[in-house]
């Protein structure tokens, strides 16, 4: 199928850093009855023919009428299994977002996080900046991803399409990405460089700079000899760079996932480094010490992501400034992707 073999080179082609991190993201082709969409947990760059799951739309479709649990561990557990049920090879757990690429009438959908991009979707003058500079885009507040997230959000594009006579080819999510769709690869691409292209002169307006400022480390590594003995375990491996504004909250699902929510800025004693635990539920995930930022972890990779993840995050934090400011997930909007079953296969998988 030369649809598969497209949406592959377009998969690589938007797996680069700018677009998104670690498992990041995710991409679909589709025809009538089936659709081909990324396996969780799997980066863009390394996607082949063979690992899209396969999937039946006329099943997915049954997951937009069926009546759900309110209560929302109860609800994803449901609307995963029929998702399962609708997966036709063996490549894996089709991305969460599936759902969301079925609704689209266009071929092809390639959904990233560009950091670029996360400089407008979370600030809190995003919304009205995006209306000014893409109004032919479908902006959407931010809302739990998963079934939440596809059944509003299909709502709003036939909403679109009523009134505009054709669905949105741009669809932005707060605190969250876009997504772009269109029938030819060709299009993917005009549409992404116009959001790139329109967003940087927007940056390069306010004078507000897309690289992020790391200082240098001085000291020697006692710094991460003391983080692995505090942490154990959860450090057993470390990635260091020199010093950066660490965003202080939460910004997106992706950096909760790879990150967490809040790095840890404290003394490195083991009573502020138990409280930190005591009052989290969990290690951090980026300790903020002496002339570094370090990202820690259960695995090298682990610990790479985290601190590659913090890094985006402190550029976002920067580029929101061009917008009016960092707009931050609300305590539920963290909670529940803390708390998400999904999240946390996708980080195995990547991790």
């Amino acid at each position: 199928m030369n649809d598969l073999k497209t949406i592959v080179e377009l998969s690589h082609e938007f797996g680069a850093v700018e677009y998104v991190r670690g498992g990041g993201g995710n991409t679909s082709v589709k025809n009538d009855t089936t659709l081909w969409v990324k396996p969780s947990g799997t980066t863009l760059g390394g996607l082949k023919e063979e690992t899209f799951v396969q999937m039946n739309r006329a099943k997915i479709n049954e997951l937009y009428e069926v009546e759900t649990p309110s209560e929302s561990a109860a609800r994803e557990e449901l609307v995963k299994n029929m998702m399962a049920a609708s997966v036709e090879n063996d490549a894996g757990r089709p991305s969460v977002e599936a759902p969301l690429h079925n609704v689209f009438d266009a071929k092809f959908v390639v959904h990233t996080h560009p950091c670029a991009v996360n400089g407008l979707t979370c600030a809190k003058g995003g919304e009205a900046a995006c209306k000014e500079m893409f109004p032919d885009a479908l902006w959407v507040e931010y809302i739990d991803p998963g079934y939440t997230l596809c059944m509003e959000v299909r709502k709003r594009i036939e909403a679109y399409k009523e009134a505009n006579g054709k669905e949105p080819a741009l669809l932005v999510l707060q605190n969250h990405g876009i997504f772009i769709s269109a029938d030819t690869a060709d299009e993917i691409r005009a549409l992404y460089a116009r959001v790139m292209d329109a967003i940087t002169e927007e940056y390069l307006k306010a004078g507000v700079f897309q690289t992020l400022e790391i200082s240098e480390p001085f000291e020697g590594p006692e710094t991460e000899v003391k983080i692995k003995q505090l942490f154990g375990d959860d450090a057993a491996f470390v990635a260091s760079s020199g010093l950066f504004g660490v965003a202080p909250g939460p910004i997106t699902p992706d950096h909760l996932v790879y990150s967490k929510a809040f790095p840890f800025v404290d003394v490195l004693t083991a009573e502020v480094a138990m409280q930190y635990q005591s009052d989290r539920g969990y290690a951090p995930k980026v300790v903020v010490a002496g002339d570094r930022v370090c990202g820690i972890g259960t695995s090298q990779k682990n610990a790479d992501l985290a601190l590659e993840l913090a890094q985006d995050g402190a550029l976002v934090l920067q580029l929101a400034e061009a917008f009016g400011g960092i707009n931050y997930m609300t305590d539920a909007a963290r909670e529940f992707i803390e708390n998400w079953e999904v999240e946390s296969y996708r980080q195995k998988q990547v991790s």
